[in-house]
């Protein structure tokens, strides 16, 4: 893979980890309830289901590539209603979302496994996958490449989280973020659309 695609891929991962949900509202609650390490290992947890949700999307999009794909496009076109209705909802949550999550007494084993349900526990992120992926799989792409992207993506998510929860430990990270969330939410729903609109306009070259 072209090391400038390869950096289209990581930004849109990098976008579809950053967008506000019930990921970020976990990693949060653990934070908040246990300290730095709970918010780690729910942010780990949390990539190796991403990651094998990465793995399924890629293997699947490789075969309807090549033997359906008409089905392929509709499903990619799906895929891109999901990122823009998540768009949408970015822009009309205001300062209200995940940002107001509170911490709950909390312990690493029960931060690791709620990591890996909220992950596989959310179908939708095959649909946002498949939109995302679609760009970059092609029917001859090599197992080193799909290795890449599952790994790119698995990778990004967890470094996120873990920033997130590395940061959030400091007292002073949690009320910057919520008084500017309405901005956070604003971005991240231009983003999401933006990133609909790429896929309804066809693979990256």
């Amino acid at each position: 893979m072209p090391f400038s695609l390869w950096l289209s891929l990581a930004a849109v991962c990098a976008m579809g980890a950053m967008s506000p949900g019930p990921s970020l509202a976990l990693v949060l609650r653990h934070t908040l309830g246990g300290g730095r390490a709970p918010g780690v290992v729910a942010g780990l947890s949390h990539a190796l289901g991403v990651g094998l949700y990465a793995l399924l999307t890629v293997w699947g999009l490789g075969a309807l590539i090549v033997r359906q794909p008409v089905l392929f496009q509709v499903i990619t076109w799906a895929g891109a209603a999901y990122l823009a209705w998540l768009g949408i909802k970015a822009l009309r949550a205001g300062r209200a979302g995940p940002l107001d999550a509170g911490g709950v007494p909390t312990t690493r084993r029960q931060a690791a496994r709620e990591g890996m349900l909220v992950a596989l526990g959310n179908p939708k992120l095959i649909l946002f996958f498949i939109a995302l992926l679609s760009q970059f799989v092609t029917p001859d792409m090599s197992l080193v490449a799909k290795a890449v992207i599952v790994l790119t993506a698995m990778l990004i998510d967890g470094a996120w989280y873990v920033l997130v929860a590395v940061g959030l430990s400091h007292s002073r990270v949690l009320p910057w973020l919520q008084a500017r969330s309405h901005w956070i939410n604003r971005i991240t729903g231009v983003m999401l659309l933006a990133l609909a609109l790429r896929v309804v306009a066809g693979p990256l070259a």
